[in-house]
């Protein structure tokens, strides 16, 4: 790599520099145009070399003012090369910019357009930067942990926060290029805050067309006004003239599809069924396995032979996202029955799983989750009965599909689930069937859908699942006496239907 290549390469970490294109840039401010707004004055603050401004001049001719803000000096003698003498552009650092005094001087209305850095603080701080926000301010934020509610965030984020507030009380349009899961937090936060958007859209772009980025990503634009509305529409490109669908802010939450959900709210309950998740252990290289012939290999690549007690045929949860569910190909070791229990004495009946874990003690004990300080040695988590029901039905929490499988047992021993994967305990096939049956049906998709964020890093939760009552889904679909056939004794007392 030359010296020139690492230069560029760390001012893009440190300054999240991803330039836009001039036609991406002239596409944005054409959709500007197409919504009849019309700006009196033309803000971007990080413009960078300037393509916003060049493109802002050209589709707002009647703004008075058109202004670029920048804190890499080369950048602003290219910036004032490109936009032309018509256009104002200075070096600033948007941290100490007092956004308020400058958005009082200008014209009415004013749009602030751009593309503010793609970089969170941890990546900042890493490189050493000081290219950063303090951790409150003059201007009356909160720290930015308790702003953001967490302490690695996107600065793009922050930024994008500083300017909503300076907006307040005036007649503004926003429109950035960013994330689109910084898009619905900065959404978020102005509709929980009382910012009064009376307008939001999120516009999709190809990020790693335009920006070599594997980022979902997006442009939102929000007018900013005396009224407020708690919706965002979402169209799939610049170019398309209508939405695809509409997220909002309703009972005091984001949800991903406020359509489908007025459809199908009244599904939401409380369930009789309790979802689990699959067992955590933190050391896939010791704990899980591949069979070869009577012989086990773990992922260290070594060949060992252990009673089979404490072993269980598992799936991981990419296993589930692709319907492989009868034959599995892994097993887990699994050291307890319930969390907390005694694993001593698995020397006395399984001396050889206890050698070899044993063995392997260094891996365990050094894991790094504090759930497993003060916990018996080689403990795991997300154990219990439920873990070792004969049938169940699951989900993996990483893929991008809405897909429940029927997961049975496999040579009389049930299959087990990574931690990545949820699931419903289930007695019986029947039980198991007519679950699947009601959480593949449309009404329970589209329930789901409303409420899940795809571009999510793990966009199925538990904490949405539990959100479906599934007695209130079975009544209305018609199902409600094969359900109550197929559950437990102690599932059905459950049931206030099931009387």
């Amino acid at each position: 790599m030359t010296n020139a290549t690492t230069r560029k390469s760390k001012r893009v970490a440190e300054y999240g520099d991803f330039q836009t294109p001039s036609d991406l840039a002239l596409l944005t401010c054409q959709t500007i145009c197409r919504r009849c707004f019309s700006p009196m004055s033309v803000i971007e603050p990080t413009c960078g070399k300037g393509s916003f401004l060049v493109a802002a001049r050209e589709a707002f001719p009647l703004a008075s003012r058109v202004i670029g803000l920048e804190i890499n000096n080369q950048y602003v003698e290219e910036a004032r090369r490109n936009a032309g003498p018509s256009v104002d552009v200075c070096q600033a650092d948007f941290f100490a910019t007092d956004w308020n005094t400058l958005f009082a001087s200008l014209p009415e209305p004013i749009l602030i357009v751009g593309n503010l850095p793609w970089v969170t603080n941890a990546e900042l701080g890493s490189l050493g930067s000081t290219n950063l926000p303090e951790k409150a301010n003059s201007q009356n934020l909160s720290g930015l942990d308790a702003l953001t509610g967490k302490s690695n965030f996107d600065i793009s984020e922050w930024m994008l926060l500083r300017l909503l507030d300076a907006s307040r009380d005036r007649r503004v349009m926003v429109a950035m290029l960013c994330k689109t899961v910084v898009a619905r937090k900065v959404l978020l936060h102005a509709w929980k805050h009382g910012t009064c958007v009376s307008d939001a859209r999120m516009y999709l772009i190809d990020a790693d067309k335009h920006f070599g980025a594997a980022v979902d990503a997006c442009c939102l634009m929000m007018e900013i006004s005396a009224s407020a509305c708690f919706e965002c529409s979402v169209f799939s490109s610049l170019n398309a003239e209508h939405e695809s669908s509409t997220f909002g802010f309703r009972d005091s939450r984001i949800l991903a599809d406020v359509r489908a959900y007025d459809r199908t709210r009244d599904l939401e309950g409380h369930s009789p069924y309790r979802w689990r998740s699959g067992v955590k252990h933190d050391c896939g290289k010791v704990m899980e396995f591949r069979r070869e012939g009577r012989f086990l290999r773990n992922g260290y690549g070594e060949q060992v032979e252990l009673e089979d007690d404490y072993l269980f045929p598992m799936l991981k949860s990419s296993e589930l996202a692709r319907g492989k569910h009868d034959s599995p190909s892994r097993f887990m070791l699994i050291p307890q029955k319930s969390i907390g229990e005694d694993t001593s004495y698995i020397q006395h009946v399984a001396p050889a799983t206890w050698d070899y874990l044993t063995r392997h003690a260094d891996a365990l004990d050094g894991r790094a989750s504090s759930v497993y300080r003060g916990r018996p040695r080689f403990s795991v988590f997300g154990v219990g009965d439920y873990t070792f029901s004969p049938w169940k039905v699951a989900i993996s929490g990483f893929y991008k599909k809405l897909d429940f499988t029927r997961v049975g047992s496999w040579h009389e021993k049930p299959i087990v689930l990574d931690d990545t994967s949820y699931f419903l305990p289930c007695k019986t096939e029947a039980e198991a069937t007519i679950l699947a049956e009601l959480l593949n049906s449309d009404m329970a998709r589209d329930f789901f859908s409303s409420l899940i964020f795809w571009d999510s890093k793990r966009p199925i939760t538990i904490s949405v699942l539990k959100l479906l009552d599934l007695g209130k889904l079975a009544t209305t679909l018609g199902l409600e006496k094969e359900l109550k056939k197929s559950s437990s004794r102690q599932t059905q007392m459950e049931f206030p239907w099931a009387s």
